[in-house]
Formats: C-alpha cells, sequence, structure tokens
C-alpha cells in the first residue's frame, strides 16, 4: 500500500475541509443520539410515573439547588455563543497561517489537469455525472435535492420531536436524514475527494495514483446486455424496468412505514399529495445508490435509453 500517496491526498489544502468532515460528523452524530436515547429513556420514565411528570423538569442533567429556573439570553447564552466566536475565528487564523491558499496558475487551454476535479462542495454532483445524463446529475437531481429540503416541513405531519432530541419519535425523519445527507451526499464527497484519481478512474484509498493506467471495462446499456436491437422496443423495455423499480421501492418504503403503530398513525395524517411527495423523494433517493451499484457490480451504463435522455 503507497501511504506516500494516502498522505499526499490527504495533506492537500484542498482536501482539509473533507478530512475535518470525516471527523466531525461521526462524532456530533453519535453526540446527537447520545442526547436522543437519554432523552427517550426520561420520556419512559416520566409516562410510567405520573407523579414523577408532575414535578420534574423534564431535563436529562439532574436539577441543582442555584441553578436558575429560567436561563435568560444574557449573559448566558451570549456568553457561549462569544467564546464559540473566538475559537473559530483562532482556528481559522490557524489554518490561514499555516496552509497556502490552493491557487493554481490561469487556465490553459492547451494543458488540463489530470484529475480535474470540482471543488469540494460539489464533488458530490461531479461523481453523479459518471452514472446518470448531464442534465440529470447536474439539474434534476439538485433541484429535487432543494425541493425535497423546502418541503420536509410541509411534508412532515409528526408533531413530536420540537425543539429536543429523540430517536423513538423520530425514527424515520433520522433515517431519512441520515441516508440522504450522510450516504448520499458526504459519501460522494469523499469518493470524488479520496477513490477518484486520474481519468476520474477508481483508485482504493492507498493505491498509487498512476496517470498511465488503462481499465479495459465495457459499460454497457441494460438493452445491448439484453441483446434487443429496435429503439423502440429496448425504449418500452427500459421503461418497464424503471416503472418496475419504482413500483417496487415504493411499494417496500410503504410497508417499511406501516411496520409500526406509531408510523401508520403519522401516515393516517397525511394527505395524498403529501404522500405522493414523499414517496417521489424517497424513491429518487433509493434510485441513486441503485444505479450506482448498477453501474459499479454489473457494468451497466443506463436502464432507460431514448433519443432525449437516458437513465
Amino acid at each position: 500500500m503507497d501511504w506516500h500517496q494516502l498522505w499526499t491526498i490527504l495533506s492537500l489544502p484542498d482536501n482539509v475541509p473533507i478530512i475535518g468532515l470525516m471527523i466531525v460528523i461521526p462524532f456530533y452524530t453519535w453526540y446527537a443520539f447520545r442526547q436522543a436515547f437519554a432523552n427517550d429513556r426520561l420520556i419512559e420514565q416520566l409516562e410510567a410515573d405520573p407523579e414523577m411528570a408532575k414535578t420534574h423538569h423534564r431535563k436529562t442533567q439532574p436539577f441543582l439547588k442555584g441553578w436558575a429556573r429560567e436561563v435568560h439570553v444574557w449573559p448566558y447564552l451570549l456568553r457561549i455563543e462569544f467564546l464559540a466566536a473566538i475559537i473559530v475565528t483562532a482556528i481559522l487564523m490557524v489554518w490561514s497561517i499555516t496552509l497556502d491558499a490552493p491557487l493554481e496558475e490561469p487556465a490553459n487551454p492547451t494543458l488540463t489537469m489530470n484529475p480535474s476535479k470540482a471543488p469540494w462542495y460539489f464533488l458530490g454532483l461531479q461523481e453523479m455525472l459518471v452514472y446518470f445524463d448531464p442534465w440529470i446529475a447536474g439539474v434534476v437531481m439538485p433541484t429535487l435535492i432543494i425541493v425535497g429540503l423546502i418541503a420536509i416541513p410541509y411534508i412532515d405531519t409528526n408533531p413530536l420531536g420540537n425543539g429536543y432530541y429523540t430517536y423513538k419519535q423520530r425514527r424515520f425523519a433520522i433515517w431519512t436524514y441520515l441516508s440522504g445527507f450522510i450516504i448520499l451526499w458526504c459519501v460522494m464527497v469523499v469518493i470524488g475527494t479520496l477513490i477518484r484519481g486520474p481519468g476520474w478512474m477508481w483508485f482504493w484509498p492507498g493505491q498509487t495514483w498512476d496517470h498511465n493506467k488503462l481499465v479495459f471495462e465495457v459499460n454497457r446499456d441494460l438493452h445491448e446486455i439484453i441483446g434487443i436491437t429496435d429503439p423502440l422496443i429496448y425504449g418500452i423495455f427500459g421503461f418497464l424496468v424503471v416503472a418496475g423499480f419504482v413500483v417496487l421501492t415504493g411499494f417496500a418504503v410503504h410497508k417499511l412505514l406501516t411496520m409500526t403503530e406509531f408510523n401508520r398513525k403519522i401516515l393516517d395524517r397525511m394527505t395524498l399529495l403529501q404522500y405522493l411527495t414523499m414517496q417521489l423523494l424517497l424513491i429518487t433517493m433509493v434510485g441513486l445508490p441503485a444505479k450506482m451499484a448498477a453501474r459499479l457490480l454489473f457494468r451497466i451504463k443506463y436502464v432507460w435509453v431514448t433519443p432525449w435522455f437516458n437513465v
């Protein structure tokens, strides 16, 4: 294993935010779950003991004498925010002094960088270009991400979990967020940063980035693997495959959501428009890793091929 190659990649100024992301996100995910489980245990205690529920301050930390029963913004909150601002400013100053800005020479049309990568926050979109048509990866997917984030408050009808961490009361929302943000976004950024090398080829961490490496893997459309040659027939065939995936995924998501009585009550509160919008967004989320698996494992380039777009 070429550890020098791995260190060269990790130590690039451009990649420092990725290293921080790989450390900070798991830590705060664990910390949030830790507080959520503590609150869930407290909720169970209060539900089982009505007398305790009348007098308990509903915080997981024990109440001590001398504590203010009402915590005001000044000086408590502002003092914490001021200290946090000082610490962040100090970190940024040290960062800017010790690491050179990743500025490069002016663009040269006769010399293209290899690998040529977008800024780290766009690497997820660049990675999606491997698996989808450019207009899907560059326009449709980002639009669905923005629209989905905007639609969340209008889709989520669960009244519980507002203002406090909880896992049992927000299982579906938590796992949807973790799947969308960590698995489908952060992992894509890490892949684009650490694994995609020259020619945007796949190099496992520690492998030498060989600019002369040639990969003789043939990516074929699904209809070519099946042996269908007529454009009309393979267009209809691809549509049926995609439609079947949508139906089966939607059915699986519905069965998963109706496994518990709590989730069934939440679904009963939703209108048909809310439910269909949620299903559309969830099916799209599942479709991304499914398309990635089809490309990486079975070398399938496109499933549905038409004269206007490919899926």
